[in-house]
C-alpha cells in the first residue's frame, strides 16, 4: 500500500512539473531560455493573433517596431516513443507520443535566427538538441523547401524527431510570413 502511495505521489508530481502546453512567456522553460540568448525584455513581447484557418498549437511573440522588430514562435512537437508510434506508455497509458517544447526566434523579414529546444520530453532521439545541429535553420525564410538528407542533416537514432522539427519550422516559418504579409 505505502509503495501504490509512494508511485502514485511520483506519478502526479512528475505530470505536474511538465509544461503546459500553453506557451506563454511566463512559461518558466521558456523565460529561462530566452532570458539567456535574448536581449529583449520579456515585458515587449506581445502575443500574436493567428488567423483560424492555420492550425497551431503554439504561439506566436512580436517585439519592437519597424526594422528593429522580431518574432518568436514557441510551441510542442510531437514524436514517437521508443518502440514505435503506437507503443504504449507505462507512464501516460493515453498519450501515444512523446514530445519537445522548442522556440524559434525570427528576425525582422521572418527569417529564422535561432531555433533552440528548451524541454526534451522524448526516450530518445535527444541529438536533434544539439547547437550544431539546429543552426542549420538559421537564415531559412521559407522560400526553399527543407529536405532532410539534402539541406538538412539526418541524424541516425532521431529520424522521427529530425522530420518532426524540419517540418514544424518549415511550417511556422511559412504561417509567419503568411501573417506579416497580411499586416503590411
Amino acid at each position: 500500500m505505502i509503495k501504490l502511495i509512494i508511485l502514485a505521489f511520483l506519478f502526479f508530481s512528475t505530470v505536474a512539473l511538465l509544461p503546459s502546453g500553453k506557451w506563454d512567456l511566463n512559461d518558466k522553460f521558456l523565460r529561462k531560455e530566452l532570458g539567456k540568448i535574448e536581449e529583449t525584455e520579456l515585458s515587449e513581447w506581445k502575443e500574436m493573433t493567428i488567423p483560424e484557418s492555420s492550425m497551431v498549437e503554439g504561439k506566436f511573440f512580436r517585439a519592437g517596431q519597424g526594422d528593429h522588430k522580431k518574432f518568436l514562435y514557441a510551441g510542442r512537437v510531437q514524436t514517437c516513443r521508443q518502440g514505435g508510434c503506437s507503443a504504449p506508455s507505462e507512464a501516460f497509458p493515453s498519450v501515444n507520443s512523446e514530445f519537445f517544447d522548442y522556440f524559434i526566434l525570427f528576425d525582422n523579414n521572418g527569417a529564422v535566427r535561432l531555433v533552440k529546444i528548451y524541454n526534451y520530453e522524448a526516450t530518445h532521439g535527444q541529438e536533434v538538441t544539439n547547437k550544431g545541429w539546429l543552426k542549420q535553420f538559421q537564415k531559412y525564410d521559407g522560400d526553399e523547401t527543407l529536405i532532410v538528407g539534402k539541406n538538412i542533416d539526418a541524424i541516425s537514432g532521431a529520424t522521427i524527431s529530425v522530420y518532426a522539427l524540419t517540418n514544424d519550422v518549415r511550417e511556422k516559418t511559412i504561417i509567419l510570413k503568411k501573417m506579416t504579409a497580411e499586416e503590411n
